[in-house]
């Protein structure tokens, strides 16, 4: 699983609206509007890397309201869940 986050620069006048329709993205499992830099961030899930372009490119960035993206992929997860559990089984980190 390929997971990106994208940042998303938009007209604050559509944030609710274009939140919605980026929700509805395949691909797409959260958005949240914001403070800082950036107006939404959305986190996208795909399975091949060629189908990040299907959904950012071809999709999110078609959006009305959309000014701008710049997408962030990410090379591993961390959460203090998976630590406790892998401390659980006797690993050690």
């Amino acid at each position: 699983m390929i997971t990106a986050i994208v940042l998303i620069d938009a007209d604050p006048a559509r944030i609710p609206e274009i939140c919605a329709e980026v929700a509805e993205v395949r691909g797409v499992s959260e958005v949240y509007s914001v403070t800082g830099e950036v107006d939404i961030i959305a986190t996208v899930r795909v399975r091949e890397h060629d189908q990040l372009a299907d959904v950012i490119a071809d999709s999110i960035s078609k959006v009305e309201g959309v000014l701008r993206t710049q997408t962030y992929i990410a090379f591993r997860a961390y959460s203090s869940e998976d630590l406790e559990e892998a401390f659980d089984l006797g690993l050690e980190g």
